[in-house]
């Protein structure tokens, strides 16, 4: 295969197989993988914009019966620290967001065994009675497996129950490596790789806007990352015309601090920054078929992130005002609102607040100066 020929393909936006895309990332020179990313990303964002978002990542619960060995955050049923978020809780949390001027809340949690379908549609019907405006942008397919077999339902059932309760936007969580090989090693309760794909399709075709993840540096093969961007470009393919489907697309690095993975001397996080950067680019090579890219400053810091600004990346991601689960395992990068928009001027490009869907919006003026001043002592 030649690099050169691979790379031409790629930046006319064709289809790479499994093998074409995991001989561009082991053998091409960094430098030429970030330029036809970079050019690819000028083809499907023909501007020098670069997105941002304010939102809130909250969780529902902590309560998980999943088990992954990646998660410090979750806590088994009964113990002295789990908790259920109580509506008073979520008031002040969306109510701080507003002041943040943020519309967004980003709603996941565990696999509680006592939380079912009942439990979610009253939570988004009362969200969303309280506050009209609110985005959620909720749960996910495990989330939505866990679900379906408490209460015996199908996809379409209960996500249809979902987003008739208040549902507008379905993350991409749970997706680590799309490979049982590896849930069965670091996420054995969730769902399987097929049954998290086949529910991103059922959501498109119920034109629920998704974004798909991908958690690397573990325990994972080459091939298996590859194989992962394949069969996320092929849910896509298959989404109605008119539905959006995948929106954006939003690698991170394994963050390893304190994991039952790295206790057990399975995985540790070795994930360079020219490593993140390789993925960014082959993300946006192998993904023609997906707008948006995003780079994970909470994972890798400011100084890489805006180098993925010009290896194919287009989006900044939230300044998240709040974020318990990565943080959990060793995430210790924070934005306050100046800060993201500085970091994007530094790396040559415009910054654009924006909803989940992509849709850009002016920066709030009546932002209360109490909540920027609470905001500004997190470190940028």
């Amino acid at each position: 295969m030649n690099i050169d020929k691979l790379l031409t393909r790629a930046i006319n936006l064709e289809f790479l197989n499994k093998d074409e895309g995991l001989f561009l990332f082991r053998n091409a020179p960094t430098a030429s993988l970030m330029y036809a990313g970079n050019a690819v990303r000028k083809k499907l964002n023909p501007n020098n914009y670069v997105s941002w978002i304010i939102d809130r990542n909250s969780n529902t619960t902590n309560v998980c019966i999943a088990n992954c060995k990646f998660c410090n955050f979750y806590r088994r049923p009964g113990h002295d620290e789990s908790y259920v978020t109580s509506i008073e809780e979520y008031k002040q949390k969306i109510e701080e967001t507003f002041e943040f001027g943020g519309d967004q809340l980003l709603l996941q949690g565990g696999h509680h065994p006592d939380l079912g379908l009942d439990y979610y549609v009253d939570l988004f019907k009362t969200l969303k009675n309280l506050y009209p405006n609110l985005k959620l942008h909720a749960l996910g397919p495990p989330e939505v497996a866990h679900i379906c077999k408490l209460e015996n339902k199908s996809h379409h059932e209960v996500l249809k129950a979902l987003r008739d309760s208040g549902l507008d936007s379905l993350p991409g969580a749970g997706a680590e490596i799309l490979d049982d090989r590896v849930r069965r090693l670091i996420s054995k309760g969730k769902c399987g790789a097929e049954e998290w794909l086949q529910i991103m399709h059922e959501a498109h075709k119920l034109h629920i806007t998704t974004s798909a993840t991908m958690m690397f540096g573990h325990i994972e093969t080459d091939e298996e990352r590859v194989q992962h961007l394949i069969d996320i470009r092929n849910i896509q393919s298959q989404k109605p015309d008119d539905a959006v489907g995948f929106i954006a697309f939003i690698p991170w690095p394994f963050m390893d601090e304190h994991t039952i993975l790295k206790k057990l001397k399975r995985a540790r996080n070795t994930c360079s920054g020219d490593e993140y950067l390789r993925m960014i680019s082959l993300s946006r090579l192998m993904l023609p078929n997906i707008q948006n890219i995003q780079a994970s400053w909470l994972t890798v810091g400011k100084q890489i992130a805006q180098i993925c600004l010009h290896a194919g990346a287009n989006d900044f991601g939230s300044i998240m005002i709040e974020e318990n689960v990565v943080s959990a395992a060793g995430a210790a990068f924070r934005f306050t609102a100046n800060g993201i928009q500085e970091a994007i001027k530094e790396a040559g490009f415009i910054p654009k607040l924006r909803n989940q869907q992509y849709e850009y919006r002016e920066v709030p003026e009546n932002i209360k100066q109490q909540a920027l001043n609470k905001q500004e002592m997190i470190v940028d």
